[in-house]
């Protein structure tokens, strides 16, 4: 595929996944993932195949978006893609595997559950090993692509949803604002409190909050 990164400029375009199809394949699905930086709650991958010519008026990589954004953009992917899907790596996965592998184990997750199956696949920048499926890592894809941009809003949405429901559970760490990323008041929080059940135990800055003397505080 000879298309070069450099020509794709003011926002996704389908042309990514135009060359794919030129190459003969189908039924491209974008992939992406939300959630590989926070210091708690799982990392959500998606995977999106759009109709040929799509057009989604703002469509844009997920953190360019303001969250009312995102929503109206979620709802039009999904009702207009042909297949969706997403995949979740838990905390603990996360812990045994390391960011890298959880990664992948929640795209290929996502894969799994697309309905028609994909037959072609854009990442952002990263390569699935031993999947027989063609596959093209594409730097910084979710601001190329649209089936990248897609499934990174409904990546990052799904991943917001769940971490407000885990505001419900744990409120005193404040789940709801910061996601939970690593921002001064998480960070105040964690070392008040101790890290809870959904925090990832293998980043630093919770071994530090579980050095201080906390126990980690469970479900209700």
């Amino acid at each position: 595929m000879a298309l070069t990164q450099s020509l794709m400029i003011g926002g996704p375009t389908d042309s990514f996944e135009a060359e794919a199809r030129r190459c003969g394949y189908r039924r491209i699905a974008g992939l992406d993932e939300a959630g590989r930086g926070p210091l708690a709650g799982p990392l959500i991958a998606a995977a999106v195949i759009l109709p040929r010519g799509c057009v989604l008026p703002g469509l844009d990589d997920s953190k360019q978006l303001v969250p009312a954004d995102r929503l109206t953009l979620y709802e039009a992917i999904v009702q207009r893609a042909i297949a969706f899907a997403v995949g979740i790596a838990s905390e603990q996965e996360i812990d045994r595997l390391n960011i890298l592998g959880a990664t992948r184990l929640a795209m290929r997750r996502a894969i799994e559950r697309l309905r028609p199956a994909p037959d072609f696949l854009l990442l952002d920048a990263i390569i699935l090993p031993g999947l027989s499926l063609p596959q093209r890592p594409v730097i910084k894809g979710d601001g190329l692509s649209t089936s990248m941009a897609a499934a990174s809003i409904l990546a990052k949405v799904t991943r917001d949803r769940l971490m407000d429901e885990y505001h419900q559970r744990f409120p005193q760490y404040n789940f709801a604002v910061h996601k939970g990323y690593g921002t001064p008041e998480h960070l105040r929080l964690l070392r008040e409190f101790g890290p809870c059940a959904i925090h990832r135990h293998s980043f630093a800055p919770v071994q530090d909050a579980s050095r201080g003397g906390h126990a980690a505080a469970s479900c209700p």
